[in-house]
């Protein structure tokens, strides 16, 4: 039997994608990471990032593992390209606007409703479970869990709360630098060097604890095309450029592949990326 959509409210986004694999990369390969990162830089796109001396890191880190050359985030402006990379829809946001709250099946509900654990680790949020708008460099527009009322306030922390022990992270979580750290309000090099030195020890770990970071971008740099890097590093890929066409719903059905959740979302018109697990 196959497994069930869950159709988000409002519908979830369109997408000229083509339809589902019968049986997904995912799946056949036998691929489950322990635990997934994913980093979600901001606002720059692949042709500002990739060959620039300014993003050593970045670059190292593109060819440490399945790079995909053929990246495109959702829309303009960050927020609806968030709600997509976490249910599957935009939840009708078009805009960066705060306070909303949702019922939607996500990311966080699935997988605690499969057994397994989320958290959200933000940067400058003031406390676990705030539901602020904005904090010093934090801004809410950045961390979709925190509009989900299915979603339990602690699973929503500030990144202080990153594990030290990488063993003790939850299965799936997010890290969101803050707008200076994130490229939003700073620039390349200092963003590259945030995540070298709090991300670094963790990719470096992963490797040899079936661990697996996911680096993203929520959109690029407001052009037509949406070009984004999105990198996977961990023991389970195969380290290679891949030019397979991907969006933000491409990656949330991988990770339902991987964890046999149901399909959220426009998830369920897209296959899930294929041939890069070992």
């Amino acid at each position: 039997m196959p497994r069930p959509t869950l159709s988000p409210s409002p519908s979830p986004l369109s997408t000229a994608s083509s339809p589902p694999k019968v049986l997904n990369a995912a799946v056949s390969e036998g691929a489950k990471p322990d635990h997934v990162v994913i980093v979600v830089e901001e606002n720059h796109s692949y042709e500002k990032l990739i060959g620039n001396a300014s993003a050593p890191y970045i670059n190292a880190l593109a060819g440490q593992g399945a790079f995909f050359t053929h990246s495109y985030a959702v829309a303009h402006p960050s927020q609806p390209n968030y709600f997509v990379l976490f249910s599957g829809s935009d939840q009708g946001v078009k805009n960066d606007s705060c306070g909303h709250e949702f019922k939607a099946a996500n990311l966080a509900s699935e997988l605690v409703k499969a057994g397994y654990s989320f958290a959200g680790y933000s940067e400058d949020l003031p406390a676990i479970g705030s539901t602020v708008c904005t904090n010093h460099q934090y801004g809410r527009k950045h961390s979709p869990w925190v509009s989900f009322s299915n979603v339990a306030k602690e699973s929503n922390q500030p990144f202080d709360q990153f594990p030290k022990d990488f063993s003790k992270l939850p299965t799936v979580s997010f890290v969101i630098p803050n707008q200076d750290n994130d490229m939003h309000d700073g620039t390349i090099l200092p963003a590259d060097e945030w995540l070298k030195k709090h991300i670094g020890p963790y990719v470096t770990w992963a490797q040899s604890h079936n661990s697996l970071l996911i680096l993203t971008w929520d959109e690029d740099d407001n052009s037509k095309d949406n070009h984004i890097p999105t990198i996977f590093v961990g023991p389970m890929v195969k380290p290679a450029q891949y030019d397979q066409r991907i969006t933000h719903l491409n990656v949330l059905r991988s990770l339902e592949e991987l964890y046999k959740l149901p399909y959220m979302g426009g998830t369920a018109e897209v296959p899930a990326i294929q041939g890069i697990w070992k």
